[in-house]
């Protein structure tokens, strides 16, 4: 899924899917992951209860989106996670940005249309996950779902169908 839109480097923390909690070993993992690579953005989920309005987030993606947060400034604080620079990974304070995607009060956008068809086929990496979902065809199920995100967030940001995000600076 992720070769397909061009990711090269995919780290997983080893964190069960659906069970995720939030807490210090969480943050510890994501701040060492900022650590190792040090990027000035980083993107996040939803990490309030709801995606808006009546729809509940669940769990996993609210502690993920609350320790993402939290450990991009764990990740420059040489006190918390001392044991991560004894192993070599130093400090790295160089997180400009958290931008989270999913938000129901979104401040930034990023035109979607060039890369939609990439999204969908990324997407469909996870067939067997939406054919669990739904009965519709998977092409068509990921393809409506991705196509009414980027139109909806494109009608709050200049009609080109987008990706929106709050950007949360540090």
């Amino acid at each position: 899924s992720a070769a397909v839109v061009g990711v090269t480097t995919v780290e997983f923390l080893d964190h069960r899917d659906g069970v995720i909690e939030y807490g210090t070993a969480l943050r510890r993992d994501i701040a060492a992951a900022i650590r190792r690579h040090r990027p000035e953005l980083v993107i996040t989920l939803n990490h309030r209860d709801t995606w808006g309005g009546a729809v509940w987030n669940t769990p996993d993606h609210v502690a993920v989106g609350r320790a993402t947060l939290d450990a991009a400034g764990d990740a420059g604080n040489r006190w918390i996670f001392p044991e991560l620079a004894e192993r070599g990974l130093e400090p790295w304070n160089g997180v400009r940005w958290v931008a989270v995607a999913g938000s129901a009060t979104p401040t930034h956008a990023v035109e979607a249309g060039p890369g939609l068809d990439r999204a969908v086929r990324s997407l469909l990496e996870h067939r067997s996950y939406i054919e669990a979902l739904t009965d519709e065809d998977p092409e068509e199920y990921a393809r409506g779902f991705l196509t009414a995100s980027a139109e909806a967030a494109g009608g709050r940001f200049g009609g080109k169908p987008a990706v929106a995000f709050e950007l949360f600076g540090r």
